[in-house]
């Protein structure tokens, strides 16, 4: 099966999954409302578990990546001191540092995390992994669909929710954070001192698509256990 034929696919199978009901907690002024998480497991792929959270008028799909699949972000080398998929499979990635080009990143903490509020610019990223034989994965294992509403952060822990806000036209929206980056590229450095690599979805949604790059405000929010 085609890694887009599995999303497609996976839309029937969670039509048929039990819902449950939870709340989430706010950060500042983050987007008001109640999530539901599906819990039951719905396999797609072997070992492939799919999760869906709807937060107010948002859905995000959650599906477990095959470890062959290659990383979204290739520029990440080892994460906690072991080779990406490694980590990715011991489920050692949330705040775990990374290196990318002999640089080590370290993640925040979850508490530290809690009131993470930064104003700076975002890019896009995405639409090259369209056109690969395989599908991509994000650094903490999760399949890479350049659609669904999903971002790259280099320290928030992995996986957590932000509200984005741009800031040059006022539209807001949530964004799963499951990938690494933005890094600094060999022909872009300057790319490394932007704060938040949004999937191609997410940044039609806040209209910089065919721009690029925008301003925007980012806040956590966090989802009750």
């Amino acid at each position: 099966m085609k890694p887009w034929t599995a999303v497609i696919f996976l839309v029937f199978i969670l039509n048929a999954c039990a819902v449950v009901e939870v709340p989430y907690d706010a950060v500042k002024t983050a987007v008001k409302g109640s999530v539901w998480a599906v819990k039951t497991g719905c396999t797609v792929t072997t070992g492939a578990v799919a999760t869906v959270y709807k937060i107010g008028k948002f859905t995000f799909n959650v599906v477990k990546a095959p470890l062959d699949w290659p990383l979204a972000h290739s520029e990440i080398k080892s994460i906690g001191g072991l080779p990406p998929r490694e980590a990715i499979r011991l489920g050692r990635v949330r705040t775990a540092p990374y290196v990318v080009d002999g640089r080590t990143y370290r993640p925040m903490s979850v508490k530290e995390a809690r009131t993470y509020n930064q104003t700076g610019l975002a890019s896009w990223y995405g639409y090259e992994t369209i056109r690969q034989n395989k599908g991509a994965m994000t650094a903490d294992g999760e399949v890479f669909n350049p659609n669904w509403l999903s971002a790259a952060h280099k320290y928030l822990p992995l996986p957590c929710f932000v509200k984005v806000t741009n800031l040059e036209n006022g539209r807001q929206i949530l964004a799963r954070v499951n990938d690494r980056g933005p890094f600094p590229a060999k022909g872009n450095p300057a790319a490394g001192k932007r704060i938040i690599d949004l999937s191609m979805g997410a940044a039609k949604k806040l209209g910089f698509y065919g721009k690029g790059i925008a301003r925007v405000r980012v806040q956590t929010i966090k989802i009750a256990s």
